[in-house]
């Protein structure tokens, strides 16, 4: 087992397949676990959505949206919101990796966050100990580049690493709330890299967003009140919404869970170094492991060899190995890492076409 830039790299394994009984932080019954896949994955876009959220699980509304409601309150269930995709929308982002003080880290994460576009900043096993995401707007008078150098100087980084995606395969956080390690560690069908282009949208599209980000209530129409505020019927605003969707604005609606809360207490970033004419089909394949919520390729350098990065959500560490574990053994890959966040300093669904981005600026430009 050799050591690279401070962390293990582990070669092929047999996977440590465990089937966990009760693996969640919080108490959660077979209807709790049935209502937080659902509502993960199969929130739709109709007058009442929870009423169809109910029939799936077998229940009716009213006790849908008392669940729910419950596993808001017990901080289970973060929010229920819709996903916008920052890309189609114009924003440049990436995932930066910086060298902090180790004795103080939270001073540097605290300057990180107070930029509105850092919507994930995690304190990591690596050399390079601060590791956040950051997105800044389509008008942006600094960019990314000029952002990320105030940043650094302001959070005293030593070094600041820009990993931006090469190529996107899979970004879609849906904890497996059923399943087993086995369930997690298995292949559904690989897909092809998404595509990360801007797409065109209107000042209306803005409005929408505008008006329906953010924490949506949990009421038999929760898409209703977004769409009194802009004078429009609910039909209209929901054939819009399918559109915004179809047209690649939209991700999708759906509940956000604390992790941790819901039992998933762990998450581990395993990087992997493959080789150049393998990435696609090999991120391909990375990606369609249920395990998995992020894929993607991102740039190499001298000190980091590692061109996919993949994240690998586990009820436990060694449910994150067994999945990362299986992946290796799947793929014959030995050059590889896993880093584990020790501390969450800021976790938020990015709201967009907001006036903190220029406040920013102008305080910082």
């Amino acid at each position: 087992m050799a050591v690279r830039d401070g962390i293990t790299d582990t070669g092929t394994a047999t996977p440590k397949l465990r089937s966990r009984k009760h693996g969640a932080a919080i108490p959660l019954d077979e209807l709790d676990r049935r209502l937080l896949n659902l509502m993960q994955g199969r929130f739709p876009i109709e007058p009442r959505p929870y009423a169809r959220v109910a029939e799936l699980a077998g229940i009716d509304e009213q006790q849908a949206m008392a669940r729910v409601q419950h596993l808001l309150d017990q901080r289970i269930i973060r929010q229920v919101t819709p996903i916008f995709d920052t890309r189609a929308l114009g924003y440049s982002s990436m995932l930066v990796a910086a060298k902090v003080d180790a004795e103080n880290p939270h001073r540097a994460a605290s300057v990180i966050n107070a930029h509105p576009g850092v919507s994930h900043n995690y304190l990591r096993n690596h050399e390079f100990n601060l590791w956040f995401t950051i997105a800044t707007e389509p008008d942006s008078q600094l960019g990314l580049d000029g952002t990320l150098a105030a940043l650094a100087e302001e959070a005293g980084a030593e070094s600041v690493r820009q990993l931006p995606t090469l190529k996107l395969f899979k970004i879609r956080m849906d904890l497996e709330m059923e399943g087993s390690t086995e369930d997690l560690a298995r292949a559904a069908v690989a897909a092809d890299p998404v595509e990360l282009e801007p797409q065109p949208y209107d000042d209306f599209d803005v409005a929408v967003i505008r008006a329906l980000q953010g924490d949506m209530p949990v009421i038999p129409e929760p898409y209703a009140p977004a769409a009194q505020e802009l004078g429009v019927t609910q039909e209209r605003f929901l054939d819009h919404l399918a559109g915004m969707q179809e047209r690649g604005l939209l991700r999708r609606v759906a509940a956000i869970l604390y992790h941790r809360r819901a039992g998933f207490s762990a998450n581990g970033m395993g990087v992997w170094k493959v080789p150049e004419e393998q990435i696609l089909e090999v991120g391909r394949q990375m990606a369609a492991v249920r395990g998995i919520s992020h894929c993607y390729q991102r740039p190499t350098y001298a000190d980091w060899p590692y061109s996919v990065f993949t994240m690998a959500h586990g009820r436990s560490k060694e449910e994150c190995d067994a999945i990362l574990d299986s992946i290796a053994e799947t793929h014959g890959i030995t050059e590889r890492a896993t880093l584990y966040s020790s501390t969450e300093f800021k976790k938020i669904r990015l709201l967009y076409f907001t006036d903190e981005f220029k406040a920013w600026e102008r305080e910082h430009g």
